[in-house]
């Protein structure tokens, strides 16, 4: 619990960016609430569990004391002002917070507030990396797989250009499921010439795999799952997309669309990790390879980022299952 007198230590100054938090920071600081969970502790007693973000991260969050009241101040996906301490719990920087409410505009934009400042996005503009998936659309040989990306990639134009790719393991950020789509397609166009593999599929798979994910996921600056996301999951969503393009198109060979929805079905290696088939094709196994790494070496990449300390080893990530060394000069 947090004494008074610690309250009454606390310096009344701005925190630094999430990226830069250490055990000992402490102010305030401006932030988008991503997550939101009343829970209770060992002893039954009620905190607040929260994650906060901004462009450089994001960062767990627990408020112990006077619950019942800030529990009304504010809502995930809402832009806050928290005050607290940075402390170290489980190897891991966390702000324990001693007040939180949602932004009040029109104050807090003279103490330099800005929506952009708080909202984690692909590095790269989104226009290039648009631009870039048309071109990958436009080069596909096969002009019976290059109409149904087509048909599919316009029909959801809107959200491929914003949406996350996940709700919190890898690109979980605006525009990071365009990144992560142009980034698999990128590999498995690499592994397509060393394995002399059909390039019209394994493009349509690095663009479709992960397309249920504009429904899976509901986004508006917080990600979650939406109602079809959590009953049927992306890739059961993805392969009805890929149907239903097809349908409308009226004249897509069944054989093709068997196989743009094989490359979905199988793009997670084995049913041990959510594929209700397994890859039959070059083509599927390459898919599910540029899938994974891409995902994992994010994650490493990520992981390695957010490490501090003077060790030559991050802390432990339970995902991955093991420590990373730290690159030289960290």
């Amino acid at each position: 619990m947090l004494t008074d007198s610690l309250k009454a230590h606390w310096p009344v100054r701005r925190l630094p960016d999430i990226a830069h938090l250490d055990a000992g920071s402490a102010g305030w600081g401006f932030f988008l609430c991503t997550r939101k969970e009343l829970r209770t502790g060992r002893q039954g007693t009620p905190h607040l569990h929260i994650v906060l973000q901004d462009r450089s991260g994001t960062v767990a969050g627990r408020l112990l004391e006077d619950v019942d009241r800030y529990k009304e101040e504010f809502e995930a996906g809402e832009f806050v002002r928290a005050q607290g301490r940075a402390d170290r719990h489980n190897q891991r920087v966390e702000l324990v917070i001693e007040s939180i409410r949602r932004i009040n505009p029109e104050q807090d934009r003279t103490e330099g507030f800005r929506e952009a400042d708080y909202v984690r996005a692909a590095p790269r503009p989104v226009d290039e990396m648009w631009a870039q998936l048309q071109g990958l659309i436009a080069g596909t040989e096969d002009a019976d797989v290059r109409r149904v990306l087509d048909a599919v990639v316009t029909k959801y134009e809107d959200r491929l250009r914003v949406w996350p790719a996940a709700v919190t393991v890898h690109h979980d950020y605006r525009s990071g499921l365009l990144e992560h789509l142009l980034q698999v397609a990128d590999v498995c166009l690499r592994l397509a010439d060393v394995y002399g593999a059909d390039k019209s599929y394994v493009v349509a798979g690095a663009i479709l795999h992960d397309i249920g994910k504009v429904e899976e996921l509901d986004y508006d600056l917080a990600t979650s799952y939406s109602l079809e996301g959590n009953l049927l999951g992306h890739i059961t969503i993805g392969v009805q997309m890929v149907n239903e393009a097809a349908a409308a198109l009226g004249d897509v060979p069944r054989d093709v669309v068997a196989r743009l929805a094989h490359l979905i079905l199988s793009h997670h290696g084995s049913r041990e990790l959510g594929s209700p088939v397994e890859p039959m094709t070059v083509e599927a196994f390459i898919l599910s390879a540029a899938d994974d790494l891409d995902a994992t070496i994010h994650q490493v990449r990520r992981h390695l980022a957010e490490g501090s300390g003077d060790t030559r080893f991050t802390a432990y990530h339970s995902r991955l299952g093991r420590v990373l060394l730290k690159p030289s000069g960290r």
